[in-house]
C-alpha cells in the first residue's frame, strides 16, 4: 500500500494524534485533520499568534477501513458537510475531500439557514482556491499515521 505525506498544523508538535471533542462541529464532524498541502497546514499553525508548528504524517491507507472520498466540492460533499456541522455524527473512519475554509464555510452556513438556494452556493464557491482535509474519526483509524516530524513555523505576512 502507497505511503501519503500528510501535514497538521498546530500550537505544539503532536507525536500521537488523538480525536477531541470541540465546542463547534467542523466539517467532517469531530475528528483528527490533516492535509495532504504543507501551505495549508502552515496557515493552521499560525492563525491565531503567528508562529506554531508543522508536523508531519506517513500515511498508510487501509482498504478495511469505512472511508468516505470526495475528489471535489460536489453536491453529496455539500449535503455532508451541512449535516456534520449540524451534529449529525456518521459513522466513517476516515473522511477525505474539499475543506470548506472560512470563505466556503460562510456559503455552506448560509445556505444551511435557507439565505441561499443551491446554485447561488456554487456559484459563489467556484472561484475558491483548492482545499485538502482528511479526518480521521475513530482511534483505530489513526493508526493508519505515522509521525515523522514536526518544526516551527511563523506567518510571513
Amino acid at each position: 500500500m502507497k505511503k501519503n505525506i500528510l501535514y497538521y498544523g498546530s500550537k505544539e508538535i503532536v507525536r500521537f494524534p488523538e480525536i477531541r471533542i470541540a465546542k463547534f462541529h467542523k466539517d467532517f464532524y469531530f475528528g483528527f485533520y490533516c492535509t495532504r498541502f504543507p501551505e495549508q497546514a502552515v496557515r493552521w499553525a499560525v492563525r491565531f499568534t503567528g508562529k506554531g508548528m508543522l508536523n508531519q504524517y506517513e500515511y498508510v491507507p487501509d482498504e478495511t477501513y469505512r472511508i468516505l472520498s470526495f475528489p471535489e466540492m460536489s453536491e453529496e460533499w455539500l449535503d455532508f458537510i451541512v449535516s456534520c456541522r449540524l451534529g449529525r455524527s456518521h459513522d466513517y473512519d476516515i473522511v477525505e475531500g474539499p475543506m470548506a475554509n472560512d470563505t466556503i464555510f460562510n456559503y455552506v452556513q448560509n445556505f444551511a439557514d435557507g439565505k441561499i438556494s443551491r446554485e447561488a452556493f456554487w456559484e459563489l464557491a467556484k472561484f475558491r482556491k483548492p482545499t485538502h482535509q482528511i479526518s480521521f474519526h475513530t482511534a483505530r483509524s489513526l493508526s493508519t499515521l505515522q509521525f515523522v516530524k514536526g518544526y516551527e513555523v511563523y506567518d510571513e505576512e
